[in-house]
């Protein structure tokens, strides 16, 4: 095995400027770090695959941060950047940080230590802001929006959605509406229920909210807190398809039909929110696009890019948890 030492000395560097190249943890000239970064691709300092990478400043790999692989809608987009990807000759690393802004942060540093040609990440983290800011490889920021500079973004027009949603259950007869409000700390989850709000009050109907979290177990809870609060509400706008779905379930086992009694309606539209019966009325993201732009971004990184924001249109799909009042 070649030790750092010997690499230094064929270099003609020393051992901390061998380091600093292999980590990038601080500037090394020019000169020297094209003299050490021959040296490890000739030696095998490192895995071959891994100098080749620095040598050629291109890793062939695209790192993946999640709040939680336990969401449908994350483990669908994460398919279509992987498959999008492949396509390309890329690997995906995927990190799941459990909404943790410490796992978030070790996970930028770790892909960037590893020379990924660059990273897709949904948070609403602040604390990583000056980090993103000075990330030295892409950054693309998938679902959310937050106000970082070079950053890219690629998500959907949430507040379109949370309108059409309310419009819906409006045009299917509700007067009594229940909106279930995501965490309001993430963007996305505040622009949906801003689009519900706005038509509501157009509307002249009354906002009844409740919070959740982006969980199954939490729509049970929430779901009995709204029959008890809300005892005449017909319709429910979830905050997204899991959450819908865990309110279905405990109607349905309190024996209120759906839609004939409470009209339901999620958002995301993944796969599970058409294997269910009934199937669910939803809010769909195109996830596929959402996932493949993100992909090509850092595959085409070295474009010149004249957006730096890529919103995608939400469509209403229509299915048996809602029935339009010609319908009934």
């Amino acid at each position: 095995m070649v030790s750092i030492r010997e690499v230094a000395k064929l270099a003609q560097v020393s051992p901390a400027t061998v380091s600093r190249v292999i980590n990038g943890t601080a500037k090394v000239d020019d000169e020297k770090k094209e003299r050490v970064l021959r040296v490890i691709s000739e030696t095998g300092f490192v895995p071959n695959e891994v100098a080749r990478s620095l040598f050629k400043k291109s890793a062939k790999i695209i790192g993946l941060i999640l709040p939680s692989i336990k969401n449908p809608f994350f483990t669908q987009m994460a398919s279509a950047i992987e498959k999008t990807a492949d396509a390309s000759g890329y690997r995906l690393v995927l990190c799941n940080t459990g909404n943790s802004p410490d796992k978030e942060l070790s996970a930028l540093q770790m892909l960037t230590s590893m020379n990924a040609d660059g990273i897709i990440l949904t948070t609403s983290n602040e604390q990583i802001h000056e980090y993103i800011e000075n990330c030295k490889i892409p950054v693309i920021i998938t679902d959310r929006r937050l106000a970082i500079d070079g950053a890219c973004y690629v998500h959907s027009d949430h507040y379109e959605g949370g309108r059409q949603a309310a419009e819906h259950l409006i045009d299917c007869g509700c007067k009594s509406i229940v909106c279930i409000k995501g965490p309001q700390d993430i963007s996305s989850a505040r622009a949906r229920y801003e689009g519900y709000s706005k038509v509501c009050n157009e509307k002249n109907i009354k906002l009844q909210t409740v919070d959740c979290d982006y969980d199954f177990n939490a729509g049970l809870e929430v779901t009995e807190k709204i029959l008890k609060k809300f005892p005449d509400v017909d319709g429910i706008v979830a905050c997204n398809d899991i959450v819908a779905i865990s309110v279905y379930k405990v109607l349905h086992k309190k024996g209120i039909k759906v839609p004939e009694d409470i009209q339901l309606i999620g958002f995301d539209n993944i796969s599970l929110s058409e294997l269910l019966t009934p199937e669910l009325t939803t809010i769909a993201q195109p996830i596929e696009e959402i996932g493949a732009k993100a992909a090509e971004l850092i595959i085409n990184r070295d474009e010149e890019l004249t957006e730096r924001e890529f919103t995608f249109e939400t469509e209403l799909i229509i299915r048996e948890t809602t029935k339009l009042k010609g319908d009934r």
